[in-house]
């Protein structure tokens, strides 16, 4: 099945998490994969035949599956080619019996109602330097924007950027360009979820490491002779800020490339500053990604990658074979929000509902733990003695999503842990407490 192996050992682990009949068991372990991004929109599907025999149902029950999953519009089948992902579940039929109270499974920005819209002039929306749209660099005044250091996301003079949809897009170019099937990438410990489904599709091999420790690191560099080194600015899925520094003199040294993910570097709360970019301790071999998902809104898919040429080169060749250009509507329309959206305002919000939560965590909850996230948007909670996947399905139950600490491991380990999103506002984070409240409860009685 090539590229599916890894697909059906994820759907394997994801099978016993669910109940019903095998087919809605199946169903749910597909939808399961699709929200957290193993499969993603656009990706085929196994075939009935092959995913039946690799998990043991037969063909029945997988097709029963996939016309489950189309009903409930998550998929499409395509005469003569197979199933197709379409997007990412909402939490219905497939996933729970009723209406989820609140989403804290992903940490992303819940809408766009803290913007400033600033007052748009269709026609200009519709403006580019080409005329066409197809202006691979990106739109001139975001990537100044950008290049001056906008929303904390580069430092000014720091070079030239590419404009990508998302800081997803950015991560799979840089592994398309620097990483080949079979090669080795070392990753944090835990790591992006996000960027662990780049990796794997990418038929690549993520190592664990405290990224740290210097130690660790240099052992590392050492043992697998690793294609890349991948390290998230603030980290994805604790809110940590660790200091990079180290590793990028050691990645430098080694002559190894570097993926900086700074998505969450302008997230830094109680006043510090954004941490420094690690280009400069790497110039000739930084791959740095960003976003304005976090600091904007995720809807806008824009985000960024800066290299030196001409790594720069070879990243733009590849995101011309990607999709030619990212929407210059979204661009022109990110560049008016930054302009008229200082982090400031948000970032205070964002502070303000990290310590709600935790507060109604720590009453309602005290046998979990935490260290405070001091960035990004979600808590990593220790749960202890509990398989966090099987309570994920439990507090699915209760109206509340959650991602299980499996997700942020190459190799499934942090199963005591979730990542919980604080970003929603705070009646929402309240109901959704009380929900996990009560699936602890009934998981501590059985």
């Amino acid at each position: 099945m090539g590229r599916d192996d890894n697909l059906v050992t994820l759907v394997r682990d994801r099978l016993r998490l669910h109940r019903g009949t095998p087919s809605r068991r199946l169903a749910g372990a597909l939808a399961d994969l699709a929200q957290t991004g193993a499969l993603a929109p656009g990706d085929r599907l196994p075939s009935e035949r092959d995913l039946a025999q690799a998990v043991g149902l037969s063909r029945g029950t997988v097709a029963a599956a996939f016309n489950a999953l189309c009903d409930e519009g998550l998929c499409e089948r395509r005469h003569g080619s197979g199933t197709y992902v379409l997007g990412t579940p909402s939490f219905g039929g497939l996933l729970k019996g009723g209406a989820v109270v609140a989403d804290l499974s992903t940490s992303v920005v819940p809408d766009p109602s803290h913007l400033v819209v600033p007052p748009l002039d269709p026609a200009a929306l519709l403006r580019s330097p080409s005329g066409h749209g197809y202006d691979a660099m990106g739109d001139p005044r975001l990537r100044a924007l950008l290049r001056g250091g906008a929303a904390g996301a580069w430092p000014e003079g720091g070079g030239e950027v590419l404009v990508t949809a998302g800081a997803q897009q950015g991560i799979d170019l840089a592994a398309r360009v620097l990483l080949r099937p079979g090669e080795r990438v070392l990753v944090g410990d835990p790591a992006y979820g996000g960027a662990l489904s780049v990796f794997r599709r990418a038929g690549v091999i993520a190592v664990p490491v405290d990224l740290a420790a210097p130690a660790a690191v240099e052992d590392a560099l050492a043992r697998h002779r690793p294609a890349a080194v991948y390290v998230v600015a603030v980290e994805n899925p604790t809110g940590a800020v660790p200091d990079l520094r180290p590793a990028a003199e050691l990645a430098a040294a080694a002559d190894v490339p570097l993926v900086e993910d700074r998505t969450l570097a302008a997230l830094v709360h109680d006043g510090a500053p954004p941490p420094a970019p690690l280009a400069p301790l790497h110039p000739y071999g930084t791959v740095t990604v960003g976003s304005l998902s976090k600091v904007l809104w995720g809807g806008l898919r824009v985000g960024w990658l800066a290299a030196p040429e001409p790594l720069l080169a070879r990243l733009v060749d590849a995101k011309l074979d990607a999709d030619l250009a990212t929407s210059a509507v979204a661009q022109r329309l990110a560049a008016g929000l930054l302009d008229h959206n200082p982090p400031g305002p948000w970032l205070a919000e964002l502070a303000r509902r990290r310590d709600h939560f935790t507060a109604a965590l720590a009453a309602r909850l005290p046998g979990w733990t935490w260290e405070r996230p001091a960035g990004g948007l979600s808590v990593w909670a220790r749960l202890p003695g509990t398989d966090t996947d099987r309570f994920a399905v439990a507090a699915r139950e209760e109206g509340v999503a959650v991602a299980p600490g499996s997700l942020f491991s190459p190799d499934g380990r942090h199963r005591d842990r979730l990542r919980l999103s604080f970003a929603l506002p705070p009646a929402l984070l309240d109901q959704a407490v009380e929900a996990l409240a009560r699936a602890w409860t009934a998981a501590q009685g059985d």
